[in-house]
């Protein structure tokens, strides 16, 4: 240390325990100002260099970016001789570490995965494991929605309010299950390449959408699918309590759901129409399968899915109709 208590970069580096050339690149991108220099040229640091020096080093060790130590440290007092654990408890440090949290809480999610895919292709038979390799290889890790995003957004009616758009594609997208099983990686694979998919007519122009999308002036489709949502969620409290298709409150909102969307009225001849019409409309079973083995626990019943539950109401509307 120099009589006017500054310390020169060497003994900086040292008391520090890293290299000079460390303490340069910190110094020459602003992380570590410099108090001076001596006549010779030569850099000059406060005290408080050294502290600042293993911040900036244990923040490194967290992978902490130099641009992102750079917005901490510039919150942190340069002239009080030390760390403020006031500062250190502020919000520029719990953006950061919140990022990197963010950031490993990503990089497990994507071990976890390729784990359970690599378990998937060892576990299979031999003459399998060509098809799971292509399949599982389409997927990132940690896999992305959006391809199932994208198939709703086709398959929908146009002029849903975005919000009941968002609504269904909380409900109708699985999410990748935080510590997936071999055979949840194998059908979200399965899922990906069905909704990555061409959404085309079928030979003949053969329609894929159902009937009730092909809109005239007087369909209202945000009639449709919110009251479809609400005729879901009293069909799935039916179906968790195992009660087989009857008619009841959830198969009248589901019949006024399309009713009130065509401006109709609830009637048995409108009840036997949809009954045909449902019965001839396409169908995304594949679909609503897939769905159902991703998110399928390891033990207990597997929650309904939306696909499942339109075929319980279908089934207790033409219950209904035969009686």
């Amino acid at each position: 240390m120099f009589a006017d208590g500054l310390l020169g970069i060497g003994e900086l580096a040292e008391r520090a325990g890293v290299s000079v050339k460390t303490v340069r690149f910190y110094s020459d991108r602003g992380l570590l100002p410099e108090a001076g220099r001596s006549a010779g040229g030569h850099r000059r640091y406060g005290p408080d260099a050294v502290e600042r020096l293993r911040l900036i080093r244990a923040l490194r060790a967290l992978d902490v970016a130099v641009p992102e130590i750079g917005r901490v440290l510039g919150r942190l007092p340069e002239d009080d001789g030390g760390l403020d654990g006031d500062v250190l408890d502020g919000g520029v440090l719990e953006d950061v570490v919140a990022g990197q949290l963010r950031e490993v809480g990503t990089q497990l999610a994507a071990l976890r995965w390729r784990e359970a895919a690599l378990r998937l292709v060892r576990e299979c038979p031999p003459g399998e494991r060509a098809e799971r390799l292509r399949l599982v290889g389409a997927v990132s890790a940690p896999p992305s929605t959006a391809p199932m995003a994208r198939f709703w957004r086709r398959w929908l009616p146009p002029r849903l309010p975005a919000r009941l758009v968002s609504a269904i594609l909380e409900e109708a997208v699985p999410q990748p299950p935080d510590e997936p099983r071999p055979d949840q990686v194998l059908a979200f694979a399965r899922l990906h390449a069905f909704v990555s998919g061409t959404c085309t007519p079928g030979p003949g122009g053969k329609r894929w959408q159902p009937e009730a999308h092909r809109p005239d002036k007087s369909f209202r489709p945000a009639v449709l699918y919110d009251g479809l949502r609400e005729a879901y969620t009293l069909a799935a409290v039916e179906m968790r309590a195992l009660r087989a298709p009857h008619d009841g409150e959830a198969l009248d909102c589901f019949v006024a759901a399309y009713a009130g969307s065509r401006g109709a009225r609830d009637t048995p001849d409108l009840r036997r129409v949809l009954s045909g019409q449902l019965a001839a409309d396409p169908r995304i079973d594949r679909y609503w399968a897939l769905v159902a083995e991703v998110s399928r626990p390891a033990s207990g019943p597997p929650e309904p899915t939306p696909g499942v539950i339109h075929d319980w109401l279908l089934a207790a509307l033409d219950e209904q109709i035969a009686c």
